[in-house]
Protein backbone atom coordinates (compact mmCIF):
# COMPACT_ATOMS: atom_id res chain seq x y z
CA UNK A 1 0.00 0.00 0.00
CA UNK A 2 2.79 2.40 0.87
CA UNK A 3 4.38 2.06 -2.53
CA UNK A 4 1.09 3.09 -4.20
CA UNK A 5 0.99 6.23 -2.07
CA UNK A 6 4.46 7.64 -2.71
CA UNK A 7 3.98 11.33 -3.42
CA UNK A 8 7.49 12.54 -3.24
CA UNK A 9 9.44 9.31 -2.89
CA UNK A 10 13.12 9.72 -3.68
CA UNK A 11 12.80 13.51 -3.77
CA UNK A 12 16.30 13.46 -2.29
CA UNK A 13 17.49 12.61 -5.78
CA UNK A 14 15.53 15.44 -7.38
CA UNK A 15 18.01 18.27 -6.80
CA UNK A 16 18.34 20.40 -9.89
CA UNK A 17 21.16 22.83 -10.52
CA UNK A 18 20.47 26.30 -11.85
CA UNK A 19 19.01 29.68 -11.00
CA UNK A 20 15.48 31.05 -10.82
CA UNK A 21 13.07 28.63 -12.41
CA UNK A 22 15.65 27.13 -14.77
CA UNK A 23 17.67 23.95 -14.26
CA UNK A 24 20.14 22.01 -16.33
CA UNK A 25 19.29 18.49 -17.43
CA UNK A 26 21.68 16.62 -19.67
CA UNK A 27 22.94 19.91 -21.08
CA UNK A 28 19.44 21.20 -21.88
CA UNK A 29 17.81 23.94 -19.85
CA UNK A 30 14.57 22.99 -18.10
CA UNK A 31 12.16 25.83 -17.47
CA UNK A 32 9.60 25.29 -14.72
CA UNK A 33 6.23 26.83 -15.62
CA UNK A 34 5.68 29.78 -13.30
CA UNK A 35 2.46 29.47 -11.33
CA UNK A 36 0.39 32.23 -9.77
CA UNK A 37 0.63 31.83 -6.00
CA UNK A 38 -1.36 33.86 -3.49
CA UNK A 39 1.73 34.11 -1.30
CA UNK A 40 3.87 35.77 -3.99
CA UNK A 41 4.94 39.38 -3.61
CA UNK A 42 5.40 41.65 -0.59
CA UNK A 43 1.68 41.63 0.17
CA UNK A 44 1.05 37.96 -0.61
CA UNK A 45 -0.75 35.72 1.87
CA UNK A 46 -1.39 32.01 2.15
CA UNK A 47 -4.76 30.70 1.03
CA UNK A 48 -6.12 28.87 4.09
CA UNK A 49 -8.42 26.65 2.01
CA UNK A 50 -5.52 25.63 -0.25
CA UNK A 51 -3.33 24.97 2.80
CA UNK A 52 -5.92 22.65 4.32
CA UNK A 53 -6.37 20.80 1.05
CA UNK A 54 -2.59 20.58 0.68
CA UNK A 55 -2.27 19.18 4.18
CA UNK A 56 -4.83 16.55 3.26
CA UNK A 57 -2.79 15.55 0.19
CA UNK A 58 0.36 15.39 2.31
CA UNK A 59 -1.35 13.34 4.99
CA UNK A 60 -3.05 10.87 2.67
CA UNK A 61 -0.25 10.49 0.15
CA UNK A 62 3.11 12.06 1.06
CA UNK A 63 3.25 11.06 4.72
CA UNK A 64 3.42 7.39 3.73
CA UNK A 65 7.13 7.99 3.09
CA UNK A 66 8.00 11.48 4.30
CA UNK A 67 8.10 13.07 7.71
CA UNK A 68 8.05 16.76 8.63
CA UNK A 69 10.12 16.86 11.77
CA UNK A 70 10.39 20.66 11.84
CA UNK A 71 6.62 21.14 11.80
CA UNK A 72 4.59 20.63 14.95
CA UNK A 73 0.91 19.83 15.12
CA UNK A 74 0.34 23.11 16.98
CA UNK A 75 1.67 24.93 13.89
CA UNK A 76 -1.47 23.85 12.04
CA UNK A 77 -3.14 26.84 13.66
CA UNK A 78 -1.53 28.79 10.82
CA UNK A 79 -3.36 26.57 8.34
CA UNK A 80 -6.67 27.65 9.84
CA UNK A 81 -7.43 24.81 12.23
CA UNK A 82 -8.82 25.45 15.70
CA UNK A 83 -7.20 24.17 18.89
CA UNK A 84 -9.77 21.39 19.16
CA UNK A 85 -9.25 20.37 15.53
CA UNK A 86 -5.49 20.27 16.04
CA UNK A 87 -5.86 18.06 19.11
CA UNK A 88 -8.11 15.74 17.12
CA UNK A 89 -5.63 15.57 14.22
CA UNK A 90 -2.71 14.86 16.57
CA UNK A 91 -4.67 12.13 18.36
CA UNK A 92 -4.78 10.12 15.13
CA UNK A 93 -0.98 9.74 15.17
CA UNK A 94 1.28 7.70 17.41
CA UNK A 95 4.77 8.79 18.49
CA UNK A 96 7.63 7.16 20.36
CA UNK A 97 8.45 8.60 23.77
CA UNK A 98 10.54 7.76 26.78
CA UNK A 99 12.41 6.33 28.39
CA UNK A 100 9.89 5.48 31.11
CA UNK A 101 10.69 4.60 34.72
CA UNK A 102 11.93 1.21 33.53
CA UNK A 103 14.26 2.78 30.97
CA UNK A 104 12.21 1.65 27.97
CA UNK A 105 10.84 3.61 25.04
CA UNK A 106 7.09 3.46 24.58
CA UNK A 107 4.47 4.47 22.06
CA UNK A 108 1.78 7.00 22.90
CA UNK A 109 -0.86 9.10 21.20
CA UNK A 110 0.55 12.30 19.74
CA UNK A 111 -0.20 15.68 21.27
CA UNK A 112 -0.36 19.17 19.76
CA UNK A 113 3.15 19.84 21.06
CA UNK A 114 4.64 16.92 19.07
CA UNK A 115 6.29 17.19 15.68
CA UNK A 116 4.91 15.31 12.70
CA UNK A 117 6.24 11.76 13.10
CA UNK A 118 8.44 10.03 10.56
CA UNK A 119 6.94 6.96 8.88
CA UNK A 120 10.19 5.08 9.55
CA UNK A 121 12.09 4.26 12.71
CA UNK A 122 15.45 5.21 11.16
CA UNK A 123 17.25 5.86 7.88
CA UNK A 124 18.20 2.22 7.39
CA UNK A 125 14.58 1.13 7.54
CA UNK A 126 13.58 3.91 5.13
CA UNK A 127 16.20 2.86 2.58
CA UNK A 128 15.30 -0.82 2.90
CA UNK A 129 11.61 -0.17 2.27
CA UNK A 130 12.28 2.18 -0.65
CA UNK A 131 14.84 0.14 -2.54
CA UNK A 132 17.84 2.10 -1.32
CA UNK A 133 16.36 5.59 -1.72
CA UNK A 134 16.05 7.79 1.34
CA UNK A 135 12.84 9.86 1.25
CA UNK A 136 13.83 13.25 2.67
CA UNK A 137 12.04 15.21 5.33
CA UNK A 138 9.69 17.69 3.64
CA UNK A 139 9.82 20.47 6.21
CA UNK A 140 12.10 22.64 4.07
CA UNK A 141 11.77 21.00 0.66
CA UNK A 142 10.54 24.12 -1.18
CA UNK A 143 13.48 26.12 0.18
CA UNK A 144 15.96 23.36 -0.63
CA UNK A 145 14.96 23.01 -4.30
CA UNK A 146 15.54 25.57 -7.04
CA UNK A 147 12.15 26.88 -8.11
CA UNK A 148 10.45 26.25 -4.78
CA UNK A 149 6.71 25.71 -5.19
CA UNK A 150 7.01 25.94 -8.99
CA UNK A 151 9.49 23.05 -8.92
CA UNK A 152 7.26 20.79 -6.81
CA UNK A 153 4.24 21.59 -8.97
CA UNK A 154 6.19 20.97 -12.18
CA UNK A 155 7.56 17.66 -10.93
CA UNK A 156 4.14 16.42 -9.81
CA UNK A 157 2.50 17.30 -13.13
CA UNK A 158 5.47 16.58 -15.41
CA UNK A 159 4.96 12.87 -16.06
CA UNK A 160 4.54 12.06 -19.72
CA UNK A 161 5.09 9.42 -22.36
CA UNK A 162 8.72 9.12 -23.40
CA UNK A 163 9.39 10.88 -26.72
CA UNK A 164 9.92 8.74 -29.78
CA UNK A 165 13.39 7.26 -29.76
CA UNK A 166 13.81 7.54 -26.00
CA UNK A 167 13.93 4.22 -24.18
CA UNK A 168 13.16 3.71 -20.51
CA UNK A 169 14.55 0.93 -18.38
CA UNK A 170 12.26 -1.15 -16.22
CA UNK A 171 11.09 0.92 -13.29
CA UNK A 172 11.84 4.23 -15.00
CA UNK A 173 9.32 6.93 -15.89
CA UNK A 174 9.57 10.00 -18.08
CA UNK A 175 9.23 13.39 -16.40
CA UNK A 176 9.54 16.60 -18.42
CA UNK A 177 10.93 18.53 -15.44
CA UNK A 178 13.30 16.04 -13.85
CA UNK A 179 17.02 16.32 -14.50
CA UNK A 180 17.71 13.81 -17.28
CA UNK A 181 13.95 13.19 -17.55
CA UNK A 182 14.25 9.57 -16.38
CA UNK A 183 12.92 9.15 -12.87
CA UNK A 184 12.40 6.06 -10.72
CA UNK A 185 9.41 7.51 -8.87
CA UNK A 186 6.12 6.42 -10.34
CA UNK A 187 3.52 9.15 -10.88
CA UNK A 188 2.42 9.81 -7.28
CA UNK A 189 -0.85 11.60 -8.00
CA UNK A 190 -3.90 10.44 -9.92
CA UNK A 191 -7.29 12.02 -10.31
CA UNK A 192 -9.58 11.20 -7.41
CA UNK A 193 -6.86 9.85 -5.08
CA UNK A 194 -7.84 12.39 -2.37
CA UNK A 195 -11.38 13.61 -1.75
CA UNK A 196 -12.13 17.30 -1.12
CA UNK A 197 -15.11 18.36 0.94
CA UNK A 198 -15.14 21.94 -0.38
CA UNK A 199 -15.96 20.97 -3.95
CA UNK A 200 -12.52 21.75 -5.40
CA UNK A 201 -11.49 19.68 -8.43
CA UNK A 202 -10.03 16.32 -7.45
CA UNK A 203 -7.43 16.38 -10.19
CA UNK A 204 -3.67 15.97 -10.43
CA UNK A 205 -3.33 19.67 -11.27
CA UNK A 206 -5.29 20.77 -8.19
CA UNK A 207 -3.51 18.29 -5.90
CA UNK A 208 -0.12 19.56 -7.15
CA UNK A 209 -1.15 23.18 -6.59
CA UNK A 210 -2.41 22.48 -3.08
CA UNK A 211 0.46 20.32 -1.83
CA UNK A 212 3.00 22.83 -3.24
CA UNK A 213 1.13 25.59 -1.38
CA UNK A 214 1.18 23.59 1.86
CA UNK A 215 4.87 22.66 1.61
CA UNK A 216 5.76 26.31 1.00
CA UNK A 217 3.92 27.26 4.18
CA UNK A 218 5.60 24.41 6.09
CA UNK A 219 9.04 25.64 5.04
CA UNK A 220 8.37 29.17 6.30
CA UNK A 221 5.11 29.48 8.28
CA UNK A 222 6.13 32.92 9.53
CA UNK A 223 6.08 34.37 5.98
CA UNK A 224 2.95 36.46 6.50
CA UNK A 225 4.17 37.95 9.78
CA UNK A 226 7.56 38.72 8.20
CA UNK A 227 5.91 40.49 5.27
CA UNK A 228 3.68 42.53 7.57
CA UNK A 229 6.72 43.59 9.57
CA UNK A 230 8.56 44.46 6.36
CA UNK A 231 5.73 46.73 5.22
CA UNK A 232 5.72 48.48 8.60
CA UNK A 233 9.48 49.00 8.45
CA UNK A 234 9.29 50.45 4.93
CA UNK A 235 6.48 52.83 5.95
CA UNK A 236 8.46 53.91 9.01
CA UNK A 237 11.56 54.61 6.91
CA UNK A 238 9.53 56.62 4.39
CA UNK A 239 7.96 58.72 7.14
CA UNK A 240 11.33 59.14 8.87
CA UNK A 241 12.95 60.18 5.59
CA UNK A 242 10.21 62.77 5.01
CA UNK A 243 10.67 64.18 8.53
CA UNK A 244 14.44 64.37 8.14
CA UNK A 245 14.04 66.08 4.78
CA UNK A 246 11.78 68.63 6.41
CA UNK A 247 14.33 69.17 9.20
CA UNK A 248 17.10 69.61 6.65
CA UNK A 249 15.07 72.20 4.76
CA UNK A 250 14.36 74.07 7.99
CA UNK A 251 18.00 74.07 9.10
CA UNK A 252 19.31 75.30 5.76
CA UNK A 253 16.61 77.92 5.42
CA UNK A 254 17.65 79.44 8.77
CA UNK A 255 21.28 79.50 7.65
CA UNK A 256 20.37 81.40 4.50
Amino acid sequence: MKKTLLTLMAVSSLALVGGGNVAQAGGDAIHYPEQQWSFDGPFGTFDKAALQRGYKVYRNVCSACHGMKRVYFRNLEGVGYSEEQIKAIASEYSVMDGPNDEGEMFERTAKASDAFPSPYANEQQARYVNGGAYPPDLSLITKARVGGADYIHALMTGYNEAPEGEELLEGQFWNDYFAGHRIAMAPPLTDGIVSYEDGSPETVEQYAQDVSHFLTWAAEPETEARKRMGVKVVLFLLIFAAIMYGVKRKVWSDLH
